[in-house]
């Protein structure tokens, strides 16, 4: 059997290619539901009908193209890792955007509708996808784990820790399906709901949002905490990527142990900031109006996260020779 990677000289595996393709296929989509936006002047709760399937798509877009990135650097585990990401591809994304697009279409919002047969149907597809996502994304993580001995440190951390807050963030997409209080006294008392689960809490779903990200200005929203901890998959690797072209100006950077401190520094810092917009959301707070707690927590967060940088740049500072060649081992 035939490996299931391109080759690139020297022996490096290319980019995973169902995943190329499916990043493609996203950003194709993208256009498409833009275009929507443009000509299509039907809303659901207040929104585009088009913003969903164009929000989604970039964001499927940006996903599958950071994962066959990340698996085209892996010199271990490559079938397994093929399979996991194709696998990914066609269970968790195709369909999850293909529900979204279709109910789009049809004029009818796609999350959390209970309102005929079909929109449970439709809901559920996407809740499968949605797990079936979470567990091949985590799998992905941990066989890319393993690459630690063949990335160059920085990134070998900001791999498997961007991969793992990203997980975290996708956890809260979970919370979101949970009946409100309003919800829960209704099933109790044995009615039959259209809508279970919401974005918002404090609020309905069709309060005042934000231009673009549709994000409550009226009430707490699940989807800031969710957004930004999903992403962690790229921005991680691209702290690693922007702190090695630092290290060409910034001597005390071309130590790989200064830049490994530094992007697990930031991990925990980018966890913390997920964790910390997930609580906002819970105490009914939009993102634009935090209370003293919320901005007291914030500063405590940005202070520590400061505090533990400066801590591993001073220590390195002490110890690293002037001119440091950038170093080549792992």
């Amino acid at each position: 059997m035939t490996n299931p990677f391109t080759r690139r000289p020297g022996g490096t595996p290319g980019a995973h290619l169902p995943l190329a393709l499916c990043a493609a296929a996203m950003a194709v989509l993208a256009l498409a539901a833009a275009t929507g936006l443009a000509v299509d002047g039907r809303t659901v709760l207040g929104e585009p009908v088009w913003l969903k399937p164009f929000k989604f798509a970039l964001s499927f877009a940006l996903y599958a193209g950071t994962l066959s990135w990340m698996i085209g650097q892996a010199r271990r585990w490559r079938r397994t890792l093929w399979w996991l990401g194709t696998v990914a591809a066609a269970g968790f994304v195709l369909p999850e955007i293909s529900a979204i697009t279709f109910q789009a279409g049809r004029g009818v919002r796609s999350h959390f509708n209970f309102e005929t047969g079909l929109d449970s149907t439709v809901f559920a597809v996407m809740g499968g996808a949605a797990y079936l996502g979470w567990l091949m994304t985590f799998a992905m993580g941990v066989f890319l784990l393993s690459q630690k001995r063949t990335l160059e440190r920085p990134m070998a951390w900001a791999v498997p820790l961007g991969i793992a807050v990203s997980l975290a963030g996708m956890s809260v997409g979970y919370l979101m399906t949970a009946p409100t209080p309003e919800q829960a006294q209704a099933l109790d008392a044995g009615l039959k709901l259209a809508t279970i689960g919401a974005h918002s809490v404090g609020a309905p779903d069709a309060g005042a949002g934000m231009p673009l990200t549709g994000w409550k200005t009226g009430a707490g929203d699940l989807r800031v905490g969710h957004f930004v901890g999903l992403h962690a998959l790229q921005a991680l690797p691209l702290v690693a990527v922007g702190l090695r072209l630092l290290a060409r100006r910034v001597t005390v950077l071309r130590d790989l142990t200064v830049r490994t401190a530094l992007v697990v520094v930031v991990a925990i810092g980018y966890g913390g900031l997920t964790w910390l917009l997930v609580w906002q959301a819970q105490r009914s707070q939009p993102l634009t109006s935090p209370d003293a707690t919320t901005l007291t927590a914030a500063a405590t967060l940005l202070g520590a996260v400061a505090l533990a940088a400066a801590g591993v740049l001073l220590a390195a500072s002490r110890r690293v020779p002037a001119r440091t060649p950038v170093a080549a081992t792992r």
